[in-house]
């Protein structure tokens, strides 16, 4: 190939490249502006799809235009047209991949599905797409696709011994978002004592964040061998109890009654707190060594809400037991001295 075809080409593929460009960024400044004032989140999820695929189909295009538009030698228009189908197909290939993930993700945030949105499962349909196509680039370049399956059969096993760890983490993580036992979203504690809500399962680990905001990464694997709590399961309600110790002088019906009002009266005001099922006091454990001990038994939206809502019950059932004069005992002993004298 003469070098004057050479610098045409290029120049008509720079040339054209460049407009395709500068039309593709005003488009998409029109685009974000119109889905700014929608309230639909599916114009912003095509959009943020087409990025990347409608940069490598300019480039695509100006290849094409440049080999359609310039005389060059069929051996070398071959390879080029073979680089252009490869570009078409790798920018379709991304299109489709991120936007049905993201379709997918849209999805289940907004609809009540079993089925939960990890980075494992976006990683699986993002590699499903990819791996078809890469067999549409394969049968493009005429590779037979039969003895790459014969050779990854014999080098499997090799494969798996050497990312024994990551397969082991990787269908761990399968096997915990198909038993459903421990979800995203979900707060759960470890057998080691750690908790926190989960935030994600990966390919290979699965990550925690606790309250105090930092974040547990433990693998797959290990987390599928652990003992787990999980708060949220059967649902986010769970029932707190709160000890209270008032003196032996004290009638157990007025302390009962007192707990139960003042339950009744926060619920009113801290949502956290609910009615339903009714609250209830117990005289459990009972006869204490210095005071009559009791139990109240109450029920909060979810795990975390106890903390706030112990902290309030606490300080108005302090102040009501001071209002009625319910004293609440310290330890004492009584010593017998005997006189020998």
């Amino acid at each position: 190939m003469s070098l004057e075809r050479a610098l045409l080409f290029f120049l008509h593929f720079i040339v054209v490249t460049g407009i395709l460009l500068i039309i593709r960024a005003v488009l998409f400044r029109l685009t974000h502006r119109w889905a700014e004032k929608t309230k639909n989140t599916l114009d912003n999820i095509i959009i943020g799809t087409l990025k990347i695929p409608s940069l490598l189909l300019c480039i695509g295009v100006g290849l094409y235009i440049g080999l359609e538009t310039s005389e060059i030698p069929s051996k070398y228009s071959n390879y080029l047209m073979k680089a252009i189908q490869l570009i078409i197909i790798l920018s379709l290939t991304i299109a489709c991949a991120n936007l049905i993930t993201r379709l997918f993700i849209n999805y289940v945030e907004r609809k009540a599905v079993s089925v939960q949105s990890t980075g494992l499962l976006n990683a699986i349909i993002k590699i499903a797409i990819y791996v078809i196509g890469f067999i549409i680039v394969l049968n493009i370049f005429g590779v037979s696709i039969a003895p790459l399956i014969t050779a990854l059969g014999i080098g499997g096993l090799a494969i798996g011994l050497a990312l024994r760890d990551t397969l082991e983490n990787l269908f761990a993580g399968i096997h915990i978002m198909t038993e459903k036992t421990i979800r995203v979203g979900d707060f759960i504690r470890l057998e080691t004592g750690q908790e926190g809500y989960v935030e994600d399962i990966s390919w290979r680990t699965t990550r925690i964040r606790m309250i105090p905001n930092n974040m547990i990464i433990i693998p797959n694997s290990k987390l599928a061998q652990s003992v787990v709590t999980n708060y949220f399961l059967p649902e986010k309600r769970m029932s707190i109890q709160i000890p209270i110790s008032v003196s032996y002088s004290t009638e157990p019906e007025k302390v009962e009654r007192i707990l139960i009002e003042e339950v009744k009266k926060l619920a009113e005001e801290l949502p956290l707190l609910l009615l339903e099922p009714e609250p209830t006091v117990r005289l459990i454990p009972g006869f204490g060594e210095n005071s009559l001990e009791f139990t109240l038994i109450c029920h909060i939206r979810e795990f975390v809400d106890q903390y706030p809502v112990q902290h309030e019950l606490r300080k108005r059932i302090l102040q009501r037991f001071k209002e009625e004069g319910i004293d609440i005992p310290f330890p004492q002993r009584v010593v017998w001295l005997k006189n020998t004298l």
